[in-house]
């Protein structure tokens, strides 16, 4: 049984510029998942730097309100939202609101350093 707290995991700024905390990873715990899970955070008046993933991706939205952008299309997204962003897709979240944004990210397959793309601006 493997059992992780959000306190417990190490946050770091992620490539994209976001707050992360990775609460599980198939390649760096040993478990039988085919996607990794981790909590990430923008704060009030920021947004994630663009970026594509060669895989899919979905966020949770926990808490707070913004602006999700997928390729050209841009969406209010609130509380209890999901999102789906296909592979390659140009993404980035701005956080318009008053409080800090928080959702979760499951990838598929799990997140690698070497898929993730920053868009140079």
């Amino acid at each position: 049984m493997l059992i992780k707290r959000l306190r417990d995991c190490l946050q770091f700024i992620a490539g994209d510029n976001s707050q992360l905390r990775e609460i599980v990873n198939p390649h760096t715990a040993k478990v039988g998942l085919t996607y990794s899970l981790a909590w990430a955070q923008v704060l009030p008046g920021e947004q994630t730097t663009p970026h594509t993933l060669d895989c899919s991706e979905v966020y949770y939205i926990l808490k707070g309100s913004g602006v999700m952008h997928i390729d050209e299309e841009k969406r209010t997204v609130q509380r209890s939202d999901t999102i789906f962003i296909p592979p390659h897709a140009i993404q980035f979240i701005k956080n318009t609101g008053h409080q800090p944004l928080e959702f979760l990210c499951i990838v598929s397959p799990p997140w690698q350093p070497d898929k993730e793309h920053i868009i140079a601006q």
